[in-house]
């Protein structure tokens, strides 16, 4: 039987895995411009897949970008890279269409996680109480928005006014603190827990910790898999990066 060209061994259907590009730079520095920074290597722009100027609106985000460039060996790996493939997403994606972006956040928010409470066990309604009704509240006397609760799963019809005055709350001018934040909602589930971390209100770790309390109420009573385990560390590592990118904006 004949095998695969390169020797190894795979499963039908599977691509091979192409290898790393090599690195291709020795020195990494950043420039000042008029209206950000920017990024050289050897001198010479950096780019984003989309052809365009990665430019950067802070000193400490381009540093820490050009740190990841730096910081490569012999093959440059993306996946050692989170604030760089952050930043070409605000660029070459968030940035041209905000507007779609923000309607995304805003529709999280519409059938929001933390609107969601269980009707038992008693403790578990209690966990939920203890770390989303703050944020409930934080929205309300914050931004206006006054969300609708349900018990159960059944969906439920926020009232526009509440999700108008989430979609005021968002950076729709700042693609890169608006990226952040769309990365948060989508891996938390929560809109309004994703805002409540961006505008200081709770620390990632607390936002983090309220977007698992049903998940982490059912690992107390069964047990954790570990599959599930690990998919919860690589997300949590994503979520690490995007308040890190919020952190270097300031």
């Amino acid at each position: 039987m004949n095998g695969p060209s390169n020797g190894e061994s795979r499963k039908p259907g599977q691509e091979p895995l192409r290898p790393l590009p090599k690195r291709f730079y020795k020195t990494v520095s950043v420039e000042a411009i008029a209206d950000g920074h920017r990024l050289l290597l050897d001198g010479k722009l950096v780019r984003t897949p989309a052809k365009r100027e990665l430019r950067l609106p802070t000193r400490a985000l381009a540093e820490a970008i050009a740190d990841e460039w730096a910081m490569q060996g012999e093959r440059i790996d993306p996946a050692s890279m989170p604030l760089t493939k952050l930043a070409n997403s605000s660029i070459d994606g968030v940035a041209v269409r905000a507007g779609e972006v923000c309607a995304e956040i805003v529709k999280y928010a519409g059938s929001d996680l933390i609107c969601y409470r269980a009707e038992a066990p008693q403790q578990l309604i209690e966990r939920q109480a203890e770390h989303w009704n703050p944020v409930l509240a934080w929205a309300r006397e914050a931004h206006g928005a006054i969300l609708t609760t349900v018990h159960g799963i059944m969906p439920i019809r926020q009232p526009p006014a509440a999700t108008e005055a989430i979609a005021k709350a968002l950076p729709l001018h700042d693609p890169f603190r608006l990226a952040a934040i769309h990365v948060m909602t989508t891996l938390m589930g929560s809109a309004l827990l994703a805002l409540a971390h961006a505008h200081g209100r709770l620390s990632a770790e607390a936002a983090w910790g309220a977007a698992h309390v049903d998940e982490d109420w059912q690992i107390s009573q069964w047990g954790e898999d570990t599959e599930a385990k690990a998919r919860r560390a690589q997300r949590w590592a994503e979520m690490q990066a995007a308040s890190r990118l919020l952190a270097l904006l300031r």
